[in-house]
């Protein structure tokens, strides 16, 4: 069986913390759950690091059941968060239920969607329709990135406590956990003290009662954006791309392939053809 929403919520306070990588793929996810990774987000970062868009706000809804379902055959262990990507549940809260279950019926165990208070209502449809809800707040990529840029969110009083406010407005509309992205340390520390609910860290310091990274950012396969709050695991980039030049270099000169990597016929086979072939 796999992780359920409870085992997530009952880490709170463990003294266990919750690991979070997004997936997008059945090979990376086989690899990730493989790993004992809690939770795999599927999440619409997949749009820049998959599909190689700028940002997240073009990623469709048919592209992310089609990420959230290759993530589902490979999940044997992790519970599978899919993202809800932009204007697929702000236009309305019939949007957000439908596309919600769009998403579980793809395969995910629970929908993740941006924002704060204004979300409360919608959070609260969905979540009493039996789709758990994981909340996001701080840095927001589908609207912040619109109106404010890449900035740290809660570095002043009036902005913190407006988070401080959001998180609790989503726990009472009922998410089971809440993402805090790019949020200064001390408020994301404040919040995680607050809400009875884990918080999930990118950006937002140890205090979380989870971390979550971008797979490519940590394995080093996205070179585009370098966030200071990434820890590189590993510089796969260029481990791949020599192992590629090498590949190119060995097909250019006949080194490869050689006769380990061939199938052959039977002698007898091969005489009969060449007969044939001669007659």
């Amino acid at each position: 069986m796999h992780k359920a929403v409870a085992d997530i919520v009952s880490k709170k306070n463990s003294g266990k913390k919750i690991s979070v990588i997004t997936a997008y793929d059945y090979s990376m996810a086989t690899l990730c759950d493989r790993a004992g990774i809690d939770i795999l987000l599927v999440g619409d970062s997949a749009g820049m690091v998959m599909l190689g868009y700028e940002n997240t706000i073009p990623v469709t809804m048919a592209q992310m059941c089609l990420f959230t379902e290759a993530v589902s055959r490979a999940r044997q262990n992790s519970l599978i968060v899919a993202d809800l990507p932009f204007m697929s549940y702000q236009a309305s809260i019939t949007d957000a239920i439908s596309n919600s279950g769009r998403l579980v019926k793809a395969g995910a165990d629970a929908v993740k969607l941006e924002g704060g208070k204004p979300m409360a209502e919608t959070i609260q449809a969905i979540v009493g329709t039996g789709i758990p809800v994981m909340g996001h707040i701080g840095l927001q990529p589908q609207t912040t990135m619109l109106s404010q840029g890449y900035k740290v969110q809660g570095k002043t009083v009036e902005t913190a406590l407006r988070l401080v406010d959001d998180a609790k407005a989503l726990e009472e509309a009922g998410v089971f956990s809440i993402t805090l992205e790019m949020v200064s340390s001390e408020v994301a520390k404040i919040i995680t003290e607050t809400v009875h609910v884990p918080t999930i860290g990118i950006g937002s310091g140890p205090s979380c009662d989870g971390q979550v990274l971008v797979i490519h950012d940590m394995l080093g396969m996205y070179d585009k954006l370098k966030p200071k709050f990434v820890k590189r695991y590993l510089s796969l980039s260029k481990d791949i791309q020599n192992a590629l030049e090498s590949y190119k270099k060995d097909v250019e000169e006949g080194k490869f392939p050689t006769k380990e990597h061939l199938f052959s016929m039977e002698k007898t086979e091969f005489e009969k053809l060449r007969k044939e072939i001669e007659s």
